[in-house]
């Protein structure tokens, strides 16, 4: 068969797939709807569980856990499943499409990152990284196929439907000009530091492989105490192994601020805390201020952060803020709306009268619901529409990099100017050490 030929049959295939909004996955099969992706659940229990439902309509293909136990309780949904230990070998699975993370914080950027490089759909649960360095490598690689590629963050309270109302809300002018805008959580875990060494190390956990790129801590089963979705709260607050409520519950509560505010990153941070520095453990109350430039339909914007205590003050002293557990704010120049992750209020300022200023989009033109939150990455991956998912791997690299920039100014007691296209802070050099961390010798990012 010539060249000639073979181009031919490209070109029609291509164009045969683009006017059917079939896709072609990885391992070179043509997927429509009814299709199946063939994917590797790397983590096997806790949030993974959640995603179980979803997946048994696929082809789970691989499972992988560092604890035996883990993957004895997912055999049990995938039995015909390949098992491995140790990430790096699952994602070189034959013939994969996809997979989905629920693996420790710490390496989730890591995982991200080398699926990226093999052209595998993602859906990894919250945060996609922990420092600025994490989230920008990976949505550097991102940008490159996000045309080929479906991923989703596991922010999955974006699909409620109130996240849509309060962007359309603020759009659309119900506080008037939006001047600024917070967002808060108040969960409050302290610990003192990384936990003393026990012996022996059981024979059902890789305590090696569970540390991943992360630097050498001995093995303490409080690491494994908590209850099976909330595993994370034993250890994600340690500098090696997460960044705290920033990338737990911060991830969802921002992402109601972030999904109206239209921003991508920040160009000064300051951040507060009345607790003494812990190099073992991120601050549990923190306040971090963030300066936005303008777009297209907004001024320069303050965003802040409050966790652990911190709060913003109450706009009436009816309303008690300290009863939403996590909760964003925006204020414009006619009133404020106040929301949680279901429902909101618009508080017009005491000089208005009514709500004349405010013109409400007709309900035929308001924003789709998200729906099933896995479901809507599922079907990006066939449809021919990857980039279309509610919190792909641009958005969420965009917000949790703003994140991570509050602990950088925390570290460096400054407020810090940031050049957003360089990813370098312009005014204190030695804060830079800060936008990344150590990993152990043998673990790189770009795998």
């Amino acid at each position: 068969m010539n060249s000639n030929t073979v181009n031919r049959r490209n070109f029609i295939q291509k164009n045969l797939i683009a006017g059917s909004g079939l896709m072609v996955l990885n391992s070179g099969a043509v997927f429509g709807a009814n299709d199946r992706l063939n994917i590797a659940l790397i983590a096997a229990y806790g949030r993974a569980r959640a995603h179980f439902s979803t997946v048994r309509d696929e082809n789970v293909v691989a499972v992988c856990d560092v604890n035996r136990n883990n993957i004895a309780f997912a055999l049990k949904e995938f039995p015909d499943a390949k098992v491995y230990e140790d990430w790096r070998k699952c994602l070189d699975h034959p013939g994969l499409d996809a997979i989905v993370c629920c693996t420790t914080d710490f390496t989730h950027a890591f995982i991200a990152n080398w699926a990226l490089n093999r052209d595998y759909h993602i859906y990894l649960e919250k945060p996609l990284a922990i420092t600025v360095n994490e989230a920008r490598t990976v949505r550097e690689n991102y940008l490159k196929r996000k045309d080929k590629l479906a991923t989703q963050i596991g922010m999955q309270r974006h699909a409620h439907p109130n996240f849509n109302r309060i962007h359309e809300a603020v759009r659309d002018g119900a506080i008037g000009i939006l001047q600024e805008a917070c967002a808060w959580g108040n969960r409050q875990i302290r610990k003192d530091g990384y936990y003393p060494e026990e012996k022996p190390i059981p024979e059902h956990i890789n305590w090696d492989l569970w540390l991943g790129p992360s630097p050498w801590h001995p093995y303490s089963s409080k690491y494994f105490e908590a209850q099976p979705e909330a595993g994370c709260l034993q250890w994600n607050m340690f500098w090696d192994f997460g960044i705290g409520q920033m990338g737990d519950m911060g991830s969802h509560t921002m992402d109601l601020l972030w999904n109206v505010i239209d921003a991508e990153l920040p160009e000064s941070i300051k951040s507060s805390t009345p607790e003494a520095f812990n190099p073992e453990v991120t601050p549990v109350e923190l306040t971090s201020e963030y300066v936005f430039p303008a777009n297209t339909w907004r001024d320069k914007i303050k965003v802040t952060w409050y966790q652990g205590g911190a709060m913003p003050k109450s706009p009436s002293g009816w309303i008690d803020l300290n009863k939403i557990g996590h909760g964003a704010m925006f204020k414009g120049d006619k009133g404020v709306l106040i929301s949680d992750f279901r429902n909101h209020l618009i508080l017009p300022n005491e000089d208005i009268e009514n709500m004349s200023h405010f013109d409400p989009r007709p309900a035929d033109q308001s924003l789709p619901d998200v729906g099933h939150f896995q479901k809507q990455w599922v079907n990006a991956c066939k449809n021919g529409k990857p980039a279309e998912t509610a919190c792909n791997f641009e958005y969420s690299a965009n917000m949790i990099e703003t994140m991570c920039l509050g602990l950088a100014a925390f570290r460096a007691g400054e407020e810090l100017m940031y050049d957003a296209k360089q990813g370098v802070v312009t005014n204190v050099a030695s804060a830079n050490q800060y936008l990344t961390k150590a990993y152990r010798e043998g673990w790189t990012m770009n795998g």
